[in-house]
């Protein structure tokens, strides 16, 4: 069986939890310190596919809704024309 994760893709990730542990990696936009070793290990593997690294594609975050149509029908109000 094939590896799921390459090796560069492996050392963003040590290198993120390692910068995570002294403090010093921060989340993008917000510039906030990073606490949660989940998300060190999240700019990890982000750091890894935006240099080309061998990582699966991303979970995608969207939720399944039920679009529920009503059953009712819209109302269309038409002009006559004389």
């Amino acid at each position: 069986m094939a590896r799921k994760y390459g090796k560069a893709s492996g050392r963003k990730v040590k290198k993120a939890v390692r910068e995570m542990k002294r403090g010093k990696l921060k989340s993008g936009r917000s510039g906030a310190k990073v606490k949660s070793r989940k998300q060190a290990i999240a700019i990890g593997l982000s750091e890894a596919r935006k240099a080309g690294a061998k990582v699966p594609k991303k979970k995608s975050s969207s939720r399944k809704r039920s679009k529920k149509r009503s059953s009712k029908k819209r109302s269309t109000k038409r002009s006559k024309k004389s």
